[in-house]
């Protein structure tokens, strides 16, 4: 019995290092007897294989979205070389520029002062719909801004003082938070257009407030140039929100969802927009956030309240001063009228 098993085990053995020898013997013995599969793989694996994938030529795959077949995207460097070695630096100068000038002209020019004492008497000048839409686009395009130039320049001023588990955890909330807060800026973005566009079309008395400098520096400082509602600068502003925002919403749209046939090259030239665009819109509200906060006195009341004291309507929106107290002066006229026909018509009736 035994040697039975013994004889069996040695089959076993016998046939187990067949098997394995059988499989696992080299490749190179067939493919030696192959000529023309061993020049498929010289061809695979070579020189002109690699050269191709280099160079970005597409090849055999048998996924049906666009450039799946190119496993190395060429013009991808210079997407890489515009992006990192000319608009970011770029965009910091920028940025860094436009808060370095309203620091000086905090500095050297000063606010924009009342020139006459404040009556005590408001104007009602925002609604509340204004000032909630105002500070909802506010908040939103804040943090959109902070959250972008975190991704964007994160990597420089802040990854090299955190750990690398909290750097990437700042990196993933700043990227969903940009990804998921894009399409309500655009949303906010359709009710200020939609609600602001009549008292920010421009005129000449626009061309005159900006030829005058807002009346804010040099010779000018203190003039009041005259202004309706709105002024040069306001509606300046404004259309540089409408224009610019319109250009980051709809290149953010295009990252957000690449989903309907973009290919490499859509997705490199919105990124490209997406930024400029951006770093515009950032240094253009730089100013604006200058004027409302330190450079116009009482600037930020009326967004805050909705009224504004009569003095300040007076000097820096003369031609809305003027309009409101012309209808106020008419429907009191019209409310005089009313009651002396009442009063005529109690006699008659008496």
């Amino acid at each position: 019995m035994l040697n039975t098993l013994k004889r069996a085990s040695l089959v076993m053995l016998s046939m187990m290092t067949a098997l394995l020898l059988t499989f696992t013997m080299p490749a190179s013995a067939q493919e030696d007897t192959s000529p023309v599969v061993q020049q498929e793989m010289t061809q695979l694996a070579g020189a002109d294989f690699w050269r191709q994938v280099k160079e970005g030529q597409e090849g055999y795959t048998t996924s049906k979205s666009a450039e799946h077949g190119v496993l190395i995207s060429t013009p991808g460097e210079t997407w890489y070389i515009l992006k990192e070695k000319w608009m970011s630096p770029a965009g910091a100068v920028a940025i860094f520029g436009s808060i370095a000038m309203v620091i000086m002209a905090y500095v050297f020019v000063g606010p924009l002062m009342l020139s006459k004492p404040r009556t005590g008497k408001k104007m009602k000048r925002w609604s509340r719909l204004d000032r909630a839409l105002h500070w909802s686009m506010a908040f939103t395009f804040l943090t959109l801004a902070f959250s972008g130039l975190m991704l964007v320049y994160g990597k420089h001023f802040l990854k090299p003082y955190v750990p690398t588990e909290f750097w990437g955890f700042i990196v993933m909330l700043a990227k969903q938070y940009h990804n998921y807060m894009g399409p309500l800026f655009f949303i906010l973005l359709m009710f200020v257009l939609l609600k602001w566009w009549r008292k920010s079309i421009p005129t000449m008395t626009d061309i005159r407030w900006f030829m005058k400098m807002g009346g804010m520096v040099g010779k000018h400082k203190g003039t009041h140039p005259s202004a309706g509602f709105s002024n040069g600068g306001e509606k300046a502003i404004y259309w540089l929100l409408i224009f610019f925002g319109a250009i980051a919403a709809v290149s953010g749209l295009v990252l957000d969802f690449p989903i309907f046939g973009q290919t490499r090259r859509d997705m490199e030239l919105s990124n490209l927009v997406h930024a400029i665009s951006a770093l515009i819109l950032i240094c253009g509200f730089i100013f604006h956030i200058y004027i409302g906060l330190f450079g116009m006195e009482g600037a930020l009341e009326g967004m805050v309240t909705g009224e504004v004291d009569e003095t300040w309507a007076k000097e820096h929106h003369d031609l809305w001063y003027e309009e409101v107290k012309s209808k106020e002066a008419m429907g009191e006229a019209d409310t005089a009228q009313t009651d002396v026909k009442g009063a005529k018509t109690n006699e008659q009736t008496s």
